[in-house]
């Protein structure tokens, strides 16, 4: 950590940021290099006590209900620069603090083509996948302080991977945009198997005008993996010290749907506009479901129940966010999620029934959790933001949760335009 910041110093010595973005993946100029941003995000959370458990959903990546009380978010540390007149490269890494510790991640680094011509652009490191809208979007740029709950259950967050990546621009009057990407499919929701390639995800982008005030964009995408072994947070009631849930010999397909319109009158966005957006996914998984206890008469990694798996799940969001007046905007959103799993060959190794199965694993589907946000928030420029968020969360059973939060959002550095 003292030597990245040791990097970062001298190179901010020797050089002014230069801008960069996001949605192309290419700086304006290479007179300084790299260009370089931080992103800071500070919160308090007003919540009641309690982990977050969504009902026939094994929850892996990084998901979970804020910390309450004063706590920092999603800090963010991005370099990027024209290699030369033939490469760009970018690294982003979060830092952000849980539990009391205080841990640097590294989000994306990746090196992409310039300038193949005929619209092509390959990109190959980790990256976020272009799968759905809003997965490629940095945290910053959301509309709202927390992802959808689709999301957080389907892809543990988001899905960011290790592999290729592969865009077409078609050179047509309406924007059409291709790609197709292979990555090592060792992340949730997949997890680790032997040849760490076994990710897939194929996109289709195609958008346009509406006259002079609105503009649209449709998006439509596939995602599937193998694994031998997806171990999952899963909440787990059990009585010995070591619990964890595995999914062993598995396999996962998840197609989704996104729209997105914008309108402002007569295309200027500066004094009031609007935002809708929405997406749609289902997810289809099969494996061999085990609870793995470490007893201490047993030793380790007992197995105290395990079943077939077949899961159909399926979640969207719809949110709408009005600008009313310079720097101001009001902001609505409902999540909803539905899970139909069926368990057959059950198996209990340490006398767990069904039930007990069910709960522990976090496949029981006692109902449809569901999820409605509102948003307020000033934006005096693109580079600070303040948001009040209120967010009532449903899970189907038995637990509710209402978390206020005030955040604030700033950007230090170089700071380029974001995807649409």
């Amino acid at each position: 950590m003292k030597r990245l910041l040791s990097v970062i110093t001298l190179c901010t010595v020797a050089a002014v940021p230069a801008a960069w973005a996001e949605s192309t993946g290419r700086i304006s100029g290479n007179e300084f290099n790299p260009a370089i941003s931080l992103i800071l995000d500070g919160r308090y959370v007003d919540k009641e006590a309690g982990d977050l458990v969504l009902p026939g959903f094994q929850l892996g990546g990084e998901v979970g209900l804020p910390e309450r009380g004063f706590t920092t978010g999603h800090n963010e540390l991005a370099l990027s620069a024209n290699i030369d007149d033939t490469f760009y490269g970018a690294l982003h890494a979060a830092i952000a603090q849980h539990d009391g510790e205080t841990k640097l991640e590294l989000e994306e680094v990746f090196v992409e083509t310039l300038g193949l011509g005929q619209g092509v652009t390959i990109k190959g490191g980790r990256f976020f996948s272009g799968i759905g809208y809003l997965n490629a979007i940095h945290a910053h740029a959301h509309d709202f302080a927390d992802r959808p709950l689709v999301y957080d259950a389907l892809f543990g967050g988001r899905l960011a991977d290790t592999g290729v990546q592969v865009r077409w621009i078609a050179p047509t009057e309406h924007y059409l945009n291709l790609g197709a990407e292979i990555t090592s499919g060792s992340v949730y929701p997949s997890g680790q198997n032997s040849s760490s390639n076994k990710g897939l995800g194929v996109f289709v982008k195609t958008g346009g005008d509406w006259g002079v005030s609105s503009s649209w964009q449709l998006g439509a995408s596939y995602y599937r993996s193998k694994f031998n072994e997806r171990k999952t947070d899963a909440h787990v009631h059990s009585d010995v010290s070591d619990v964890s849930n595995r999914l062993d010999q598995g396999k996962v397909d998840i197609a989704g749907l996104d729209f997105v319109y914008k309108w402002a009158p007569n295309g200027n966005s500066r004094e009031t506009n609007l935002k809708l957006q929405a997406e749609y996914f289902v997810r289809n998984e099969q494996g061999k479901a085990k609870i793995i206890v470490s007893h201490p008469l047993f030793g380790c990694c007992v197995e105290a129940a395990a079943a077939d798996y077949d899961g159909k799940q399926a979640g969207f969001y719809a949110q709408a966010v009005y600008q009313f007046r310079p720097g101001w905007r009001f902001g609505v959103r409902y999540d909803r999620l539905r899970a139909e799993n069926k368990i057959t060959n059950f198996f209990s190794g340490r006398g767990v029934d069904l039930d007990r199965f069910l709960q522990d694993s976090g496949l029981g589907t006692e109902g449809d959790p569901n999820q409605t946000s509102l948003m307020l928030d000033y934006a005096p420029s693109h580079f600070s933001r303040i948001r009040l968020q209120y967010s009532h969360l449903d899970n189907g059973h038995e637990k509710k949760y209402d978390t206020m939060m005030l955040q604030y959002v700033m950007s230090l550095g170089s700071h380029g335009a974001h995807t649409f």
